[in-house]
């Protein structure tokens, strides 16, 4: 007689692994089906259910737009008109402790100008963005902790540099569930393969599996190459819809033995994948927009993925996250004048086409908008080292003193620039804002004291801010 954990891992784990067809070689009953197709599992409970949290919230939906690799605050969204008078000139003072040799301070390449009524700054390299400057919250005194990739990485999305903890998208899954059953309630996005940390940027941690995000490689416009095994060829809706029912019974006849979390959330992700087929390939394709719709973002990967996150919050998704792209694109240690501008030449117009089209559907009162990376850059240039940056003299090196992080939406106040680095933007002087900070501000937006949204394990109340962070009230309308 086969065990529960045999019997399930012969099936095929995993999220969409829906392939169950050899699983019985006689039909077997099929639940009863709702007027919205079929209907899940009536003996599972559902850990995904919509709910309420602690206060009335500003935002139902997160897009978390994330420049991997660290994009320039100085050549972006922070200028510094020191850094002209003073370039080629060594920093006044002492020069903070950085990764990697630099050297003298470096202007930027690119022009600044005022936009919209706020006449905020903005570098020629965002002007899509740019038109949309008074809906948008740009905060110019982000810190983190450290100038290396991993650890700020971790502590932008999951809140600790170092532990395994669950990810910002999964702490608000498990905090309100999602409006929409047959999504995945989190989306992860990143074309070409994983940024670096891989799958640890969105993971559930020590939260139940179901809380996870789905990860989907978005090179990929082909349904069946963007979420695999997302049709079943072999067996029937009707036929799988009973194969997960007897995986069910097989469940409760082991019920006894005690809870497993880990399998639970496998059958969840059952329960999910299948669910999907109804909805999955309608919701990712791009091509069922009007054609002036698809002109609006543009062209290329960074369009289509950015108008696939619009059509998630439009169909209930909880937090949709978009990664620029595999590895480090922003990590621009040489060359910044060009990679700079070719990276936001990718992005910017949708972006902007982002934030004009949930407005124009009276979208962006409801949604999120979170736009930045890990760290910043130096204004000082990074030197060349033996086997780095092939002798070039043109690039920043990471910096984690200061950055610039904008909000957008979802009951932010814009048209609003906080804080400030000081006069050539190496250091966070004026409202400091800690990734902290900004994780209980986030919170604070979707309905949560961050303070009392915990989860019990191994003996203790976690929570995303751990025992710091404080709501940026000023950023909030």
């Amino acid at each position: 007689m086969l065990s529960r954990r045999e019997l399930l891992s012969r099936c095929g784990m995993g999220f969409g692994s829906l392939a169950l067809g050899n699983l019985l070689s006689e039909p077997l009953a099929a639940s009863p089906l709702t007027s919205a197709g079929f209907a899940r599992s009536p003996e599972l409970s559902n850990p995904l259910l919509a709910r309420t949290p602690h206060s009335a919230p500003r935002a139902k939906h997160v897009i978390h737009l994330f420049m991997n690799g660290g994009p320039s605050h100085l050549d972006t969204f922070d200028p510094k008109p020191a850094l002209k008078r003073y370039a080629g000139q060594p920093l006044p003072g002492e020069t903070p402790p950085t990764e990697r040799p630099t050297g003298a301070l470096f202007d930027s390449p690119f022009k600044f100008r005022k936009y919209g009524q706020s006449g905020i700054e903005v570098s020629e390299l965002f002007p899509h963005v740019a038109r949309s400057i008074d809906d948008i919250a740009v905060i110019r005194s982000m810190h983190a902790d450290v100038p290396n990739h991993e650890p700020s990485l971790l502590l932008m999305n999951c809140g600790d540099a170092r532990q395994i903890r669950p990810s910002l998208g999964s702490w608000l899954v498990y905090g309100l569930g999602t409006e929409n059953q047959n999504l995945p309630a989190f989306v992860s996005m990143c074309p070409n393969g994983y940024p670096i940390q891989e799958t640890q940027n969105w993971q559930a941690g020590f939260l139940p599996g179901i809380f996870e995000g789905a990860y989907l490689d978005t090179q990929h416009e082909e349904i069946e190459k963007l979420i695999e095994n997302i049709r079943n060829p072999r067996t029937s809706m009707r036929r799988q819809r009973a194969q997960l029912d007897l995986v069910g019974k097989f469940n409760r006849l082991h019920s006894g033995s005690g809870r497993d979390e880990a399998l639970d959330s496998r059958i969840q992700s059952f329960e999910l994948a299948f669910r999907m087929q109804t909805e999955a390939a309608e919701a990712f394709d791009v091509s069922r927009e009007p054609q002036h719709i698809r002109d609006l973002y543009g062209p290329g990967v960074q369009a289509r993925q950015i108008l696939i996150a619009r059509r998630l919050v439009e169909r209930g998704v909880r937090f949709v996250q978009v990664w620029h792209g595999a590895g480090q694109p922003w990590d621009n240690h040489d060359d910044i004048g060009v990679l700079h501008r070719k990276l936001a030449q990718e992005c910017d117009q949708a972006i902007g086409a982002l934030l004009v089209d949930l407005k124009q559907r009276g979208l962006l009162d409801e949604t999120l908008i979170v736009w930045g990376g890990e760290f910043g850059r130096t204004p000082t240039v990074e030197l060349p080292k033996k086997g780095l940056n092939d002798g070039k003299i043109n690039g920043r090196d990471h910096n984690h003193y200061g950055f610039t992080t904008w909000l957008a939406g979802g009951g932010v106040r814009g048209g609003y620039v906080h804080g400030a680095t000081d006069d050539f933007g190496f250091r966070a002087v004026e409202n400091r804002v800690h990734v902290h900070d900004l994780h209980a501000t986030i919170l604070h937006l979707m309905g949560f004291d961050h303070e009392r949204f915990t989860y019990r394990h191994a003996g203790r109340d976690f929570r995303l801010t751990d025992v710091h962070g404080r709501v940026v009230r000023e950023l909030v309308a």
